[in-house]
């Protein structure tokens, strides 16, 4: 099974982007990147590192996150452009154990009637703790990020300003299995990065209304509840 890789970036080139990547490239067959308006060299730079690996790449003159859903059903169209038989949505931040690599493909080959595989992320807080309470409990559940494209599907949207989900919101009435590789999420491992995300969701949406301003507000704690990654 063919597997595209498609994410949106903005200013990634100094995080997480190069370690994500060169972790994709060894089980995508090709990658859809949206770069949305990046200042920092971010569209040039994934050129480089995946100059050796079928891929395109769309470049926003203006931002488009204070629209997620717009932002979102742009990189559909461009991804569904590519002909994918799988579609692997992971952001710039994320990045799949180890073991991941060397079974997926195995595991797409396994069960031709499962159009969904959702899996477990884990909010690390540092290099070797997650947080875990009441309100970052994503580990908790399993969320779909890998998707079988079908064209006879009315693929549908959720119209929101943020938090619209990165995939169509009807694929959770596709056939789906969870599976147990583990995601790690990056995009909150330092202090200066939980101020930066603070910051900006409180600027788009300093009422809660898309989000939890409950949640938003926990960005900041001092002590949160860290639980060892193992």
């Amino acid at each position: 099974p063919r597997i595209t890789l498609s994410m949106v970036v903005r200013n990634e080139k100094n995080k997480f982007l190069k370690e994500i990547l060169l972790s994709c490239i060894e089980y995508i067959d090709d990658v859809l990147i949206i770069d949305d308006a990046s200042g920092d060299g971010t569209a040039d730079y994934c050129e480089e590192i995946l100059k050796n690996v079928p891929h395109k790449i769309i470049k926003n003159k203006f931002s488009l996150f204070s629209n997620e859903t717009v932002l979102r059903k742009l990189q559909w169209e461009e991804t569904l452009k590519l002909g994918p038989d799988w579609i692997l949505f992971l952001d710039a931040d994320e990045i799949f154990e180890d073991s991941f690599k060397k079974n997926i493909k195995a595991l797409l080959s396994s069960d031709s009637s499962v159009d969904v595989y959702k899996f477990r992320l884990f909010d690390m807080w540092n290099d070797k703790c997650y947080r875990s309470d009441d309100i970052w409990n994503a580990h908790l559940r399993y969320e779909p990020y890998l998707l079988r494209f079908r064209r006879e599907i009315p693929y549908i949207f959720e119209e929101k300003a943020q938090h619209c989900g990165r995939m169509p919101r009807n694929v959770k009435y596709l056939k789906s299995k969870n599976s147990d590789f583990r995601l790690k999420h990056l995009g909150w491992i330092s202090d200066e990065i939980r101020k930066e995300k603070f910051n900006r969701y409180i600027s788009l949406d300093p009422e809660g209304t898309c989000g939890q301003l409950e949640q938003y507000n926990s960005i900041l704690d001092t002590h949160p509840n860290l639980e060892e990654w193992h």
